[in-house]
Formats: structure tokens, C-alpha cells, sequence
């Protein structure tokens, strides 16, 4: 990867390049376009030095003409051929970030749920977004007029010394003047646009993260304090652009001075030449002039156009570094769980989200075909670990977990999940209809499918209050809808997809009594005649499980019925019950 102040990675650069291998016939025109534009850049200046000499100098009207119609007819064909090349290198541009993004998206898609617990979702969406668009400046302003400059000094220079090698020392005297500085400043600039990128991702990650979290800003009065910290972000935000500005508020003045030295050089020299009869026209003068200033705007450019192929170069290291993160599930297996029977069995299983930290302690249990098994414990005891483990979020650190006597790690991971269904306590929703988030646009699950569901569970009643009914949008994150409401919706979600297991984290603490009761309704239909596990808070679902787990600090301590661990003398589970759930019980 790039390394900061490094000119240029062309290892990096290789490897952009090859997204461009799909569109070679575009790339390869494109070149082409840059080499003819470099030959139609000298011919204007070549002309109008013979129009001078030739036509306007000894007043012979019909060459002027003649002339004229052949710059006319230059200008016409470098005209077309810069259409072409703008058109084309920017389409180029938007194809190879258009596969570069799909790519990138695909991949995120399959990191472990660990990747996302360590990264911020600002940074993520800024390299998703802000910094594959700037990718495409690579192709668009970097590299090909870069390219297509270069040439076209390369001809002028030529030509130049073709005409006359006195004048062209003149010019090429104040080339190394241009040149150290566009080096200076290229090298100061490239360091600067990776500030300006590291700036504007903390700056997504702020700004993302407040608005996300905007009820709790307000609901703590922390508006002033959060609008102070905004301040100080944004202030380091300007500081790295403005540097930016300084380093272009030097370098161009001075390559503006140096090419206005070099062509008061040539009339001064150029003008005694000819003023004393030599070998320099007036045309020739008038040529070089022009030449120069051709030879000295690419130079002018370059450093610019340099910049904008650094700035995407710094993109395009951010993104690759993504690319290259091993942070995958290993998706090896080979079994497909068409339709599984619901047997779990977990064997001596070890798992820490953090290396020598382990929340699930060689923990040992089974469910049968169709049983319900309640888990209870106190928070951080390892219940929702279990959830992510079974789903293959997180690899486990040692032991081995089967469904239906096979290995998890030997299915395939979309046949797995796809058995699986799971209700969060946090319920995220889409913003889109109510359909499209129960559907999340499966074309296998239809709308009939979907009413008949939620009439089966008791909760069409509900959506069919809503304005639209099912195609009423919830908004982001479901904001539209209570906290019970959007339970409902997860709870039809899971139905439709007619899982083999289904995995509840029972949040009805914080609904109404209305919302409640339809849960409870929901949870009975929806776990009956299949495997369920659930995360419980509520009694009378512990009540009604086959079997409860109890955790405690990663272990399972008590296992049996609810009236079984009952009349274990100061058991966990008993202990638990009376000072949680026995409240809840004389209610």
C-alpha cells in the first residue's frame, strides 16, 4: 500500500489498472485520442508561423486564406478529438468505480459480525462512497491528461528544436525551474490530501453517529457540548484543506512568473535576431511564443492533475486496504440444509469476542427436533452469544456445534442461515414499505403469502390500521413505528421465511399491554411444531419452554422445566425467579 509522502505507488496503480481490463477497447481509444490531440497541438503553431511568413508578411491574400482554411479545419478535428477523449476517459472513470463499488459492497456483505463491531460505520461509508468516487478522477483528470499533457510537451519539444535550437535552450532553460517546483509541490501535496481524507472521514463518522443518536443528544441536553466537539472537528477539517491551498497559493504564481520570463526571453532575443536580418522570423517568434505557453500550461496542470491522481491514489489505497481484510466466515461447506429437522447440539464450546477473553466457557447442551428451549441469565452471562454462534457470526474458538448431527462448518452459510430465523430485541427496519422489510424483497415470498401470515399470527389487524397498509414506509430504522410495533413486523418476518429454527431475543420490557399481547399471541403461533430457542424476559414464556438453560458468566449452571429448577434450594434459577419474576407473577 501507499505509504505516506511517496511519490507514487505504481504497485497500486497496477492493480487499479486491471479494473479497467473489462472496458480495453475504451481504454486503448482513449490513448489513442491523447496521441492524436499531441500531433494536432503542434500543427496549429506550425501553420500560423507559415501564415506569418509566408502570406501576411510578403501581403499574398490568397495564401491567407489557404491557411486559414487548414487551422480551421485543425481546430475542427482537435475539437472532436477532445470531445471524444473527455467523454470516454470520464465514462471509463464511472465503469471501472461502478465495479470497483460492487465489489466492495459484496465484500462488506460477507465480513464477521467482528469486523463491524471494530469499525466505525462513518469511516466504512465514506470509503463506500466518497472514496471510490474520487477513484474515478483517476481516470477522468489523472491519468490520462496526464498521459495526454505529457505527450503533447513531448511533441512541442521536438518541434521546437526542430525549428530552432537556440530558441528552444531559451525555453528549455526554465523548464527545470517548473519542473522542481511541480516535484516540491506534488510530494507536499500528496501528504496533505491523506489529512484531508483522514479529516473527512472522522467528520462522516461524527456527523453519522449524532444523527443516529440524535433522541439521546437531546433527551441529555447535550447539544451545546456535541455542537463544541462538531466545532473542533470541523476546524482540523478546514486546516487540512486550507494547507491544500497554501501549497497551490505558492506553486502557481511562481510556474506563472517563470513562463512569463521565458517568452520575455524570446522577443528580447528573437526580436534582435530578426531586427537584424537573421535566421528568426517574425513568425517563428510568434510561434514559440505560443509554443511555450503550450509547453508551459501541461507543467502548470501536471502538478494539479498530479494532485487529483494522488488524491485518488490515496482513495483507491483506502479502499484496496478493505479488499485485502481476511475478516471472512470460511465458507467451505458443501452441505445444503434444504429443510433441517431442528436438532442443535453444542459440544465443549469456547468463543471470546477478544483474544484470552472467553464469554462462553465449554459450554454443552442439546435441543430436540420441535422443542423449545429457554435461555435466562443476567446480562453479559453469554445468552446472546449463543444466537451469534449458531448463525456462524463469530467462529467459536474450540469445540463443535451440530445441526441434525452435522457440523455446522459443513453447510453451506446461505443454506444455514436461510433455517435459521432470528427476532432481535433491537428490531432494525429498512426504510421501506412494511412489505419489502418482511419480504426484504425475497421474489419467492409474495404479498399473499405475507397477508395470509400475518392473519395467522394476529398482527394483520394491526398493519391494516396503518395508512397504505402494507405499503405504508417506515422510514429509517422503522421510526414511524412504536417499539412493539416494530417487534410485530420482525415477528412476520421471521414467519414467512419458514424457518426450521427460530431464534427469539424477547424484548417486551419496554411495549404497551396492547402491543404485549400480540407478541405473546405471535411468539405461540410462530414457535409451534418447530425448534425455537429464546432469549427469555417474560414468564410466561419461560413457563411454557420444554427445557431452560441458566447462564451465568459463560456457563450453564442449572438445566431442567421450570418447575424442576423451582425446587432446587438456593439454586440460580429459583434465586432468579424470586427476584425477578415472582413480582411479575403476583401481577
Amino acid at each position: 500500500m501507499a505509504q505516506s509522502g511517496k511519490a507514487f505507488d505504481f504497485k497500486l496503480f497496477k492493480r487499479l489498472l486491471a479494473f479497467t481490463n473489462a472496458y480495453r477497447l475504451v481504454f486503448f481509444f482513449v490513448a489513442f485520442a491523447a496521441v492524436a490531440m499531441s500531433i494536432l497541438a503542434i500543427l496549429r503553431p506550425y501553420f500560423l508561423q507559415r501564415t506569418i511568413d509566408e502570406s501576411i508578411v510578403p501581403q499574398d491574400s490568397n495564401l491567407l486564406v489557404y491557411f486559414i482554411s487548414i487551422m480551421l479545419g485543425v481546430l475542427v478535428l482537435e475539437v472532436l478529438f477532445q470531445f471524444a477523449f473527455i467523454f470516454y476517459a470520464n465514462w471509463l472513470g464511472q465503469s471501472v468505480i461502478k465495479d470497483l463499488r460492487v465489489s466492495l459492497f459484496r465484500l462488506m456483505t460477507s465480513f464477521k459480525m467482528q469486523y463491524y463491531d471494530k469499525s466505525a460505520v462513518g469511516r466504512l461509508t465514506t470509503r463506500a462512497v466518497n472514496d471510490i468516487e474520487t477513484i474515478s478522477s483517476i481516470f477522468s483528470q489523472g491519468l490520462f491528461m496526464i498521459l495526454a499533457d505529457l505527450l503533447k510537451m513531448g511533441a512541442i519539444a521536438g518541434f521546437m528544436l526542430y525549428q530552432s535550437w537556440r530558441l528552444s535552450l531559451i525555453v528549455f532553460a526554465i523548464l527545470p525551474v517548473i519542473l522542481y517546483a511541480t516535484r516540491v509541490f506534488q510530494r507536499a501535496m500528496k501528504v496533505a490530501f491523506e489529512e484531508v481524507r483522514n479529516q473527512v472521514a472522522n467528520l462522516n463518522g461524527f456527523v453519522q453517529e449524532r444523527l443516529t443518536g440524535m433522541k439521546i443528544v437531546q433527551i441529555f441536553a447535550r447539544e451545546e457540548t456535541e455542537y463544541k466537539a462538531f466545532e473542533k472537528i470541523n476546524e482540523k477539517h478546514k486546516k487540512a484543506w486550507v494547507k491544500t491551498v497554501w501549497y497551490n497559493s505558492i506553486f502557481f504564481p511562481i510556474a506563472e512568473m517563470a513562463s512569463s520570463v521565458a517568452i520575455g526571453l524570446l522577443v528580447w532575443f528573437g526580436g534582435l535576431n530578426a531586427a537584424e536580418n537573421g535566421i528568426i522570423t517574425l513568425g517563428l517568434i510568434v510561434a514559440f511564443i505560443e509554443l511555450a505557453q503550450m509547453l508551459f500550461r501541461p507543467l502548470r496542470q501536471i502538478a494539479d492533475k498530479f494532485n487529483t491522481l494522488q488524491m485518488g491514489m490515496v482513495a483507491a489505497n483506502r479502499v484496496f486496504a478493505i479488499l485485502d481484510t481476511k475478516s471472512h466466515i470460511v465458507n467451505e461447506g458443501t452441505v445444503e440444509m434444504s429443510q433441517t429437522k431442528g436438532a442443535i447440539e453444542f459440544k465443549n464450546v469456547r468463543f471470546g469476542y477478544v483474544e484470552n477473553e472467553e464469554v462462553i466457557n465449554d459450554i454443552s447442551f442439546s435441543v430436540k427436533s420441535g422443542e423449545t428451549v429457554a435461555i435466562v441469565g443476567s446480562t453479559g452471562a453469554g445468552k446472546s452469544t449463543i444466537i451469534n454462534l449458531l448463525n456462524r457470526f463469530y467462529e467459536i474458538n474450540s469445540g463443535e456445534i451440530l445441526i441434525d448431527g452435522v457440523s455446522i462448518k459443513k453447510y453451506t452459510l446461505n443454506s444455514l442461515r436461510s433455517q435459521i430465523a432470528v427476532v432481535l430485541q433491537d428490531v432494525f427496519l429498512f426504510a421501506d414499505t412494511i412489505l419489502n422489510n418482511i419480504t426484504l424483497n425475497n421474489p419467492d415470498i409474495t404479498e399473499e403469502t405475507v397477508r395470509a401470515a400475518a392473519h395467522e399470527i394476529g398482527v394483520a389487524k394491526f398493519i391494516d390500521t396503518l395508512p397504505g397498509g402494507f405499503s405504508y414506509n417506515v422510514k429509517e430504522r422503522g421510526a414511524m413505528l412504536s417499539s412493539g410495533q416494530r417487534q410485530l413486523i420482525a415477528f412476520l418476518r421471521a414467519y414467512v421465511s419458514k424457518p426450521g429454527i427460530l431464534i427469539l431475543d424477547e424484548a417486551t420490557s419496554s411495549v404497551d399491554t396492547y402491543s404485549e399481547e400480540m407478541i405473546q399471541t405471535a411468539t405461540e403461533k410462530i414457535t409451534k411444531g418447530r425448534t425455537s430457542i429464546v432469549i427469555a424476559h417474560r414468564l410466561a414464556t419461560i413457563k411454557k419452554a420444554d427445557k431452560i438453560l441458566v447462564m451465568d458468566a459463560g456457563k450453564i449452571v442449572e438445566t431442567g422445566t421450570h418447575a424442576e429448577l423451582l425446587k432446587r434450594e438456593n439454586g440460580y434459577y429459583r434465586n432468579l425467579y424470586e427476584v425477578q419474576f415472582m413480582t411479575e407473577e403476583a401481577i
